[in-house]
């Protein structure tokens, strides 16, 4: 069955492997559930068919940012630059200025701590047609803080005239390929990669520019999600249902331009608001909906799930993301807490 926008097939991002530890370079973690493997290259390769505009490019890092389904498609139309994050973001935004639409891969932190100067002027300040697909987003590697992005949507959406995607899944994923060609400026999205579950049923969901989607109605909480952690806040909406509490779920790809009128109107609704983001809980989507809170006049108690403000150590991703508490029972006992809260009042 398939229902506001979500697959029938949707599961946990959970690891068939029993055995919890760091994986290696190029291991991925199994997932059981519908799945699409690489989907960012496929969807690109199959809008490049299209659209000649269409250059590709990495850091030499094209087999773990997924690019190769294009690279192999069109050889003749990718660069590798080398281990250079400044050199591939000043050399997309060289091929933009003569009509191309680059689309560099990376790592989240190489593209943001290295080149994000070049982000800001070479390409943010011109209003370029670059597209940053940046790999391993927050908890999504076991390789510490060198690898971690786990601040950077805090850091590009301050960006002006940057446009920041945190995808879902890989429909998610696949759609912000069209709407970043399809939109002129410079675009940051955080790459999921390998196996990508699938969440969002792409015969109904349609990725919107700038645009949430309430994937689910409550009014009881409201959970406001972004990444993969909408998957865990449909999980625990269930759970909390079971319960007897009605939570809905706002997904919120779009960081910026951020959809603050929905936000506001779908916490309105609610006795109270959780956030559920895969980064640290200052800067990002709990920052923004803080603020949007505010610039509203809405006064609701409010609860963020998200990374603390610190360095994450080496680990297996599975045993990081529940120790940090980026689970669905993080975010269903973080709203309970705040009902019971507020039932005491």
């Amino acid at each position: 069955m398939r229902r506001n926008g979500i697959s029938s097939n949707a599961s946990w991002r959970k690891p068939v492997a029993e055995a919890r530890r760091t994986l290696g370079m190029g291991e991925q973690e199994a997932v059981e559930g519908a799945t699409v493997e690489a989907p960012f290259g496929k969807a690109l390769a199959a809008a490049a068919a299209r659209d000649d505009r269409i250059v590709g490019l990495t850091a030499d890092l094209g087999k773990y940012t997924d690019i190769v389904p294009f690279a192999t498609a069109y050889a003749s139309r990718f660069y590798n630059v080398g281990m250079a994050e400044q050199n591939l973001i000043a050399m997309s935004a060289g091929m933009a200025k003569i009509g191309r639409v680059p689309f560099c891969t990376t790592y989240g932190v190489f593209a943001t701590r290295r080149a994000y100067d070049f982000v800001a002027i070479a390409c943010a300040h011109s209003h370029l047609n670059v597209k940053i697909f940046a790999g391993l987003p927050g908890l999504t590697t076991g390789y510490g803080g060198t690898h971690q992005a786990i601040e950077d949507t805090g850091l590009m959406r301050l960006i002006p005239g940057l446009t920041v995607i945190d995808p879902c899944d890989a429909t998610d994923l696949a759609q912000a390929v069209d709407v970043a060609l399809a939109t002129d400026g410079p675009f940051y999205v955080r790459l999921l990669r390998g196996l990508v579950p699938v969440v969002l049923d792409p015969a109904t969901y349609k990725l919107r520019h700038g645009k949430a989607t309430a994937l689910r109605q409550g009014a009881d909480v409201a959970i406001v999600s972004t990444g993969f952690m909408t998957q865990r806040a449909l999980a625990a909406a269930n759970a909390l249902q079971a319960k007897g509490i009605a939570a809905g779920v706002l997904h919120v790809p779009f960081l910026k331009p951020f959809d603050a009128a929905a936000v506001a109107e779908f916490a309105a609704a609610a006795r109270c608001v959780v956030t559920a983001e895969n980064h640290v809980v200052s800067g990002g989507l709990a920052s923004l909906v803080a603020e949007t809170l505010f610039d509203a006049g809405l006064t609701r108690p409010m609860a963020r799930i998200g990374l603390p403000d610190k360095f994450i150590e080496c680990g297996s991703v599975p045993g990081l993301q529940e120790k940090y508490g980026l689970m669905d029972a993080d975010i269903a006992r973080a709203a309970t807490g705040l009902l019971e809260k507020k039932g005491r009042k």
